[in-house]
């Protein structure tokens, strides 16, 4: 094995790789970076769900993965500081062993490509807690992290306990447990003391670590200025949020797996998200040292005060600017398969359900109807259809319908919509979703507003298709038990989205002169 040799620093930016870039915090270090003068090279395994962000078009963007060795030296090529910001949020029981092998492919490559830094995003470990009595999620972390430290590589590793800003799942959590509970029975857990951290903190730290001394490799606790329980956090997010004051009960039999049923049940985070979230906070999770002031110091009013994190993340949802949302990365097991173009695509069956009509709206504000599905407009039928699927979805544990969406009026490609994902997008035209519902099939929805055809002047034409691979017998059953619905539930849908877009476009349109 060759001995690490970094680049020698050279006056100008530096490039940096950022894994993880279509996920909560690397979707929003990319612009920071670029705003801070690096380059920013991003390897995503789906590169076009990065396309539409507002930063796409200054960084550049490479297909691979973490745990493809080939992929990962080609990203590498050329780097000066890789942050590595990739996490499993599966539950199986060899996601542990998928860490460590990505963390240690990762390193590798980085040595041999001659990276001068990595940096990683991990959690922050509760101190005199043996590892062997943390979370799964959270020794995993641990172990990523001692990974690096031990490479030839230095390496930074910030380690964080609940990051607050809006679209984060901690923040999420936090904001419709307080919002939709007055009366919470809550799990013993709400009495630990955690050291929560606004996300301006975290990209600051983030940035700043870029150019950290080349002897420097070490771990760094990262928090804000107030240590709370769990329990105050939501006392003082009502407080902040302007709601009366809440009745809080704790009971000790909540085990981390009832309570991330309950947390299911309540928010839009799906238990098998808030089971790792709930684990991490059996335990007090303080930081021991604030040593990353002497690399990064902090500037007058940093770190961020809790309330003011709150403050900000609540103005951001109110004002709908949520640039990432916790729901940007798939969900584990979600299907990422591209809609097939061959009808017999893999030799199986494709069914498909066509639906159109004509009408005298707009072909804007058609597309300003089918842009806004979903979340708080809800999808235009049998509003108690929708929500008894969602529900049927988050009991098999899927994203189930209230995950909503990161903007109001505005979708990009990646997006999430409710228990859809936004796979292309065509402005003024097309919205195609896939399903990341629990299914035994793929499916796919598309919306398409069109001018209309012919000579009969204005107005447009909306036209909709459902489609579904099925997977097995199983996956064939399913479609035929749901067809009979699909009049109400569709073609409801087609009928109820023109009517909205003409009540948009309310003044008839002259027709055209033959």
């Amino acid at each position: 094995m060759t001995a690490h040799t970094p680049r020698h620093p050279s006056s100008g930016p530096l490039l940096c790789l950022v894994t993880g870039a279509s996920g909560y915090i690397g979707g929003r270090l990319v612009p920071e970076l670029l705003d801070a003068g690096h380059r920013v090279r991003c390897l995503a395994r789906s590169p076009e769900r990065l396309r539409d962000h507002d930063w796409a078009g200054r960084a550049e963007v490479v297909r691979g993965d973490v745990t493809d060795a080939e992929s990962t030296r080609a990203a590498l090529r050329g780097v000066d500081v890789a942050y590595y910001l990739v996490h499993s949020l599966t539950t199986g029981s060899d996601f542990e062993e998928r860490d460590r092998a990505a963390a240690r492919i990762f390193a590798e490559q980085a040595r041999a490509a001659g990276v001068r830094r990595i940096v990683y995003l991990g959690g922050l470990v509760p101190a005199g807690v043996p590892v062997r009595r943390l979370s799964p999620h959270l020794r995993s972390r641990a172990e990523v992290g001692q990974i690096f430290l031990r490479g030839e590589v230095p390496a930074t590793v910030l380690r964080a306990a609940v990051v607050i800003g809006s679209g984060s799942a901690s923040f999420e959590m936090l904001r419709y447990l307080t919002e939709r509970l007055p009366v919470m029975v809550t799990p013993s857990w709400v009495g630990s003391r955690v050291q929560p951290i606004a996300v301006r903190d975290v990209l600051r730290y983030l940035v700043g670590s870029a150019g950290m001394p080349a002897e420097v490799n070490r771990a760094f606790d990262i928090g804000g200025p107030d240590v709370l329980t769990y329990e105050e956090m939501m006392r003082r997010y009502a407080v902040v949020a302007g709601l009366p004051h809440r009745l809080i009960l704790r009971v000790p039999m909540l085990t981390p797996w009832l309570s991330s049923q309950w947390i299911g049940l309540v928010t839009p985070v799906p238990s098998g998200l808030a089971r790792p979230l709930a684990e991490s906070l059996r335990h007090e999770v303080v930081c021991d040292e604030h040593d990353i002031a002497r690399y990064v110091p902090d500037p007058p009013g940093a770190p961020v005060p809790f309330d003011r994190a709150l403050a900000l993340a609540l103005r951001r949802v109110r004002e709908a600017k949520v640039t990432t949302r916790w729901s940007n990365a798939s969900l584990p097991g979600a299907p990422s398969d591209p809609l097939p173009t061959d009808p017999d695509w893999a030799g199986g069956s494709l069914y498909t359900d066509h639906r159109s009509r004509a009408t005298d709206a707009s072909p804007h504000a058609l597309w300003q109807i089918i842009e806004g599905v979903g979340g708080d407009n809800g999808w235009y039928s049998a509003p108690l259809a929708w929500a008894v699927r969602g529900w049927l979805d988050r009991l098999a544990g899927g994203a189930g319908i209230r995950r909503g969406r990161r903007d109001a009026a505005r979708l990009r490609v990646g997006d999430s919509l409710d228990f859809w994902r936004v796979e292309e997008i065509e402005p003024g035209r097309l919205l195609r979703l896939r399903a990341e519902m629990r299914l035994p099939g793929l499916a796919w929805l598309e919306m398409y507003a069109d001018p209309a055809a012919g000579d009969d002047g204005p107005g447009s034409c909306y036209r909709q298709r459902a489609l579904f691979h099925p997977h097995g017998l199983l996956g064939h059953l399913y479609w035929w038990s749901v067809s009979p619905f699909h009049a109400v539930i569709f073609g409801g849908m087609a009928r109820n989205i023109t009517r909205a877009a003409e009540r948009l476009d309310p003044e008839p349109k002259p027709k055209a002169e033959a």
